[in-house]
């Protein structure tokens, strides 16, 4: 789970629990006609209602401002295009472990592109090299 989505909804929560506590405080202190019998509300209930709603309110701003996880910029070819076809044996780029079909987007272009050889490679899961 994604650590702004936690910064949330524990943010939510806190501020949420905070509130029921105020209530509860007021409605303890409201009943209270001396101020000597309030400060027991207050000290257990209103105090730390308030701050859990302003340790609420930190937590979701701090969700608000968290980084959202890039994602990849969208292709020029549509999803369903089907997967480069050269009848070209397999290539990859050096120091490399998937083997590529020649016209793959991942290596086309690429000077240091070298055919795989006798190496055991993964295939490409854009390319799919094998089987043909």
């Amino acid at each position: 789970m994604p650590t702004s989505r936690v910064l949330l909804w524990g943010g939510l929560a806190a501020a949420a629990a905070g509130a029921v506590l105020c209530v509860l405080g007021w409605y303890g202190i409201s009943g209270e006609r001396f101020a000597e019998r309030q400060l027991p509300y207050l000290a257990s209930c209103t105090v730390p209602g308030a701050a859990l709603i302003v340790a609420g309110a930190v937590l979701v701003g701090a969700a608000v401002r968290a980084p959202t996880p890039e994602r990849p910029p969208p292709s020029d070819a549509p999803a369903d295009a089907p997967p480069p076809s050269s009848e070209e044996p397999p290539v990859r780029v050096p120091g490399g472990t998937l083997a590529h079909r020649p016209d793959c987007p991942l290596v086309a272009g690429k000077a240091e592109a070298v055919p795989v050889g006798d190496a055991e490679l993964d295939p490409c899961p854009v390319c799919e090299p094998w089987p043909r």
